[in-house]
């Protein structure tokens, strides 16, 4: 799914656009015990209810695509009989009204989900009835010709109010305030199916994490059935790692220059691109051509590629590259430079010495205090 895609499915958690039939849930104790369950028509809540339901609904769908929220594939074998991806297709068809399939949906997340303390499980079910579109990209819904049916699952923690002084308004006093259960904002979630190209993919989900880095609580592989992608930080360790094999000892200034700023006009000119910027074996290895690596570096490259990131992986660019700074460190000082400016600084050799050359104007802040540059003296001329 793309941005485009997830936010399409976001505007329907209002009360206008509402098309959730129903909700379940079951709430679980530290002790992996549960201790109570709901199921209910989504419809006959309460409107201050319903509300607090969106929020954590849109939540579960927020985030960065290829960081928090990720694009999983069932591998073929959860699709056989027993599979993880078939009891989930059955969970869906169902429409939450099998009891026997909502238990059993309970049990398998308390048994997979390693979170230490009370947490809540949200499910809901829902028809939407994808309008069509004009070339020019408008909506017609009268135009419609597919039903987008989908579950939606969030785990949400649930935690004390934190401690306070509260006032009564009966008795016009201050008192402690009495502590209760908050459910929060969702640690983790998922959507089945994907809506991939505005259509039903049953072949794959959208999954939701909080934590961009926390992957390994047991959902996504063991509860879902899915491979994992790497993580945004693993992306990006992954692609420091290639970049320094590659090129060695002879790792030059110019060169990793060269690589972050044509690394940037790529993601420059997909901005306008609801897909996000992924880079596979022989687009990286072009890059750094294209940043002038020497093409005997290069010649292991795709073997270097298949051990640190895998034969049929892709990198996403927004999760490798570093937009919004130029960063360079040596163990006693770092410089941050505008990233569309990082021209501006030069290696040389001063008498001797390897520098870092900045340019500058007449004048610098410095703390704070506005303080103008060293300025050459003209010695006078002698006649």
């Amino acid at each position: 799914m793309n941005k485009k895609e997830v936010t399409e499915i976001k505007k329907q958690f209002t009360p206008h656009n509402c098309a959730i039939t129903r909700i379940c849930g079951c709430y679980v104790d530290g002790e992996k015990e549960k201790k109570t369950e709901l199921k209910e028509a989504f419809l006959s809540l309460p409107e201050e209810e319903m509300f607090k339901y969106f929020d954590i609904f849109r939540k579960s769908l927020s985030g960065t695509i290829g960081k928090n929220l990720l694009n999983m594939e069932f591998p073929l074998e959860t699709e056989s009989e027993g599979g993880t991806q078939e009891f989930l297709l059955k969970l869906r068809n169902s429409r939450l009204t099998d009891d026997v399939l909502l238990t059993e949906f309970y049990n398998r997340v308390i048994d997979s989900y390693d979170f230490p303390e009370n947490y809540l499980i949200l499910l809901i079910h829902a028809v939407y009835d994808i309008p069509g579109k004009a070339s020019d990209g408008t909506e017609m819904f009268d135009a419609s010709d597919e039903v987008f049916d989908y579950i939606l699952c969030c785990f949400c923690p649930v935690k004390l109010s934190k401690p306070a002084l509260s006032y009564h308004a009966d008795e016009n006093s201050f008192h402690e305030r009495i502590r209760d259960w908050i459910v929060e904002m969702p640690d983790a979630g998922f959507l089945f199916p994907a809506f991939n190209d505005r259509s039903t993919d049953i072949h794959s989900l959208l999954y939701y994490s909080k934590n961009a880095e926390n992957l390994s609580n047991g959902l996504t592989d063991v509860l879902l059935g899915c491979v994992p992608p790497l993580t945004a930080g693993s992306q990006k360790e992954t692609f420091k790692a290639l970049i320094e094999e590659t090129l060695g000892d002879d790792c030059e200034y110019e060169v990793v220059k060269n690589i972050h700023e044509n690394l940037n006009e790529l993601i420059e000119q997909n901005a306008e691109n609801p897909e996000p910027l992924a880079l596979d074996k022989a687009e990286v290895k072009y890059l750094l051509a294209k940043s002038g690596v020497e093409e005997a570096k290069l010649e292991t490259f795709d073997e270097q590629f298949d051990a640190a990131a895998g034969e049929n992986t892709s990198l996403l660019a927004a999760n490798v590259a570093n937009t919004k700074k130029f960063e360079i460190k040596t163990p006693d000082i770092t410089i941050q430079v505008n990233p569309e400016c990082a021209d501006l600084v030069e290696t040389r050799i001063i008498d001797g010495r390897k520098c870092l050359v900045i340019a500058v104007d007449d004048r610098v802040e410095i703390n704070g205090i506005s303080a103008r540059t060293a300025t050459t003296k003209t010695e006078p001329s002698k006649e």
